[in-house]
This record gives C-alpha cells, sequence and structure tokens, in this order.
C-alpha cells in the first residue's frame, strides 16, 4: 500500500510502499478513503520540542471495512467507519478520567494517510446510513470541540467567546450552541473567517483589533462568560483574559507549542479561571456519530478542498504559509 511517513525530528514526509496490513485478533483493517490535515499535523512535523515520533501519521479518519481478525463482532465487510486513533489501555491515571489521548500506555493508531489502516475493533466507530464519509472524517475534530466544550462547565444561556476561525473554533461554535449557549461571539484575525463563523451558528463576528472588546461586549449583551481560547498562538491567553468577565473562564483548546506568556494580575483581578484541555473519549466519538446528522447546520461546510494522497507533503507545505484553507481532505 501507499502511506506518507515522516521521518522525524523535522525530516521530509514521503509517501512510500508499504506491506498491505494484516489484522491481529480483535482487530480490523479499513481502507482509508478519507483523512483531513490537522494544525497538529502541521506544527508536530516541524522538528520542535512537540513532535511526532517518525513513521505514518494522520488522526482525522475514515473508510470502509476490507478485513476483519479472528475474534471481531459487529462488523461487517463493507461497513463505513470512523476512526479514534488514540488507544486506551482503560486502566491508567489518563484513562481515568475517560479520555483516550491521556493514556499513558496505549498505543496511538494514527495512521490514517494510508491506503489501508489496521486497528483495534474497539476503536473503530460505525457511520449510520445517513452520513457520508466525509462526515465520518470530521468526527475527530468535531470531538475536540465536544469534549472542550462538555469539560467547561458551560452554562445554559452562557455568553461565550470564540478566538478563532479554524476547525476547533469554528467546530466550539457549533457545541456551544448545540449545548445551550445564550450567545456565541467568533473573533479571529482573518475577515475571511467570517462567513465560516456565522454559519456554524455565531450570532456575530468581530476582527482583532483595538475595539474589539467594546465591540464584543455589544454584541453578546455583556461580557463573556466563557471563552474559548482556540488559536494556539503567543498572545492569546492574554487576550481570552481581556475577554473573560469578572468570575469568568477561559477554555485553552489551541495547544499552543511555545511560551505564551500572560498577565496573572489581570487575571486574578477578574477572579478568572483558566482551564487547559486536549483529546477526547470514546463517548464523544459515539455521540457524534449518533447525532451529528441532527444538528443546526453541517459540519461539513468548513471542507474546503481535497486532494489526493500524492499531494500531501506539497500540500502540508503550502498550508504553513498563507492560505484560504479551512479543513483540507486527502482522499486516499
Amino acid at each position: 500500500m501507499k502511506a506518507a511517513v515522516y521521518a522525524g525530528k523535522g525530516g521530509a514526509i514521503t509517501i512510500e510502499e508499504l506491506p498491505d496490513p494484516v489484522p491481529g485478533d480483535g482487530e480490523l483493517v479499513i481502507r482509508v478513503q478519507r483523512c483531513g490535515i490537522c494544525g497538529t499535523d502541521l506544527s508536530m512535523t516541524k522538528g520542535e520540542m512537540f513532535d511526532f515520533p517518525a513513521g505514518q501519521f494522520g488522526h482525522e479518519f475514515a473508510g470502509e471495512v476490507v478485513a476483519l481478525g479472528k475474534g471481531v463482532e459487529g462488523f461487517r465487510l463493507g461497513q463505513k467507519l470512523a476512526v479514534n486513533p488514540s488507544g486506551a489501555c482503560g486502566h491508567c491515571i489518563g484513562c481515568a478520567g475517560h479520555n483516550h489521548v491521556m493514556c499513558r500506555e496505549a498505543p496511538s493508531f494514527a495512521q490514517g494517510f494510508a491506503e489501508y489502516a489496521r486497528l483495534p475493533a474497539s476503536l473503530a466507530v460505525p457511520l449510520p446510513d445517513t452520513l457520508s464519509l466525509a462526515d465520518g472524517a470530521l468526527i475527530e475534530p468535531l470531538a475536540v470541540s465536544l469534549y472542550g466544550v462538555r469539560r467547561s462547565g458551560m452554562k445554559p444561556g452562557a455568553r461565550v467567546v470564540v478566538l478563532g476561525g479554524g476547525t476547533v473554533a469554528l467546530y466550539a461554535i457549533y457545541w456551544a450552541l448545540a449545548l445551550g449557549a445564550g450567545k456565541v461571539v467568533a473573533l479571529s484575525r482573518s475577515e475571511r473567517r467570517r462567513d465560516l463563523c456565522l454559519a456554524m451558528g455565531a450570532d456575530a463576528f468581530v476582527p482583532f483589533g483595538a475595539n474589539e472588546v467594546g465591540e464584543t461586549i455589544e454584541a453578546l449583551g455583556g461580557p463573556a462568560d466563557l471563552v474559548f481560547e482556540c488559536v494556539g498562538a503567543e498572545g492569546m491567553m492574554m487576550k481570552a483574559i481581556q475577554h473573560a468577565s469578572v468570575y469568568g473562564k477561559v477554555v485553552s483548546l489551541g495547544f499552543c507549542t511555545k511560551p505564551d506568556p500572560l498577565i496573572p494580575a489581570l487575571a486574578a483581578y477578574k477572579c478568572a479561571t483558566i482551564q487547559f484541555l486536549v483529546g477526547y473519549g470514546m463517548d464523544e466519538f459515539l455521540t457524534i456519530a449518533r447525532d451529528i446528522d441532527k444538528g443546526h447546520v453541517d459540519p461539513k461546510a468548513i471542507i474546503t478542498d481535497t486532494v489526493p494522497l500524492a499531494a500531501l507533503p506539497q500540500t502540508m507545505d503550502m498550508l504553513r504559509g498563507p492560505n484560504n484553507e479551512t479543513k483540507v481532505h486527502v482522499l486516499c
């Protein structure tokens, strides 16, 4: 099979010929159809502090079952699946919090940039007939934002600010509204994100600027009870604190991999709470697969392009620079 392989330590990403996978006991093999390119794929293949190990990667993927290992029940050949790419041992401190990404023992099964993928049946998420494989490849990023909104403790009717206009931000808007937010205002440095933020249901869009706090308060009808930081760049945590109300809360979903200074006294003077989150559990995947087609908007609206597997290295280079893409799917 053809698969994308990262050399590690900031080295090249190449498309290589690898042996076709064979399922072991309790495993299945899928023919990968789609895999989304994530901001994490871009940031963790640069050889910096947070870096993928050498080997296969790609964690937003879906496909069809082509082989079943011994003991696998409840699945059939040709069945459409999404994949939770993070294994879970079930007994470590990370798993105790029902968060697969926090597992300290089980291996990752992020291998979606390939023609085929082998995985434990326990990580396979069946897709109902109403969902496409494009929907399936969006379940992982939807799960990131669903987990963040669920864990934020958001109260019904809350005034919510979402910083950013990328995938995690767009889906934070989606889930905040789905789970009972009163009003949601999106902020981004890029005006081109306006239409997508509004399409996800934001009540207003405010560009970053000197008057953004006042404009946001006016749009919300008051200061934000809850701020989701979904940019992951230096300066965003301080910006989030500026938007939070007295006794408000900031939830960091941006996963910034560089130092991001803030002024503790400004946060303290608001008695603000700051929460850092990453990951998801299997419950998020199952919830989304069950309910995604019942939402207030179509999550596929964020897909702006599709490319073949052979074009992945060049596409990732392009996405690291100025571009007009939101979510690019690789057709494997």
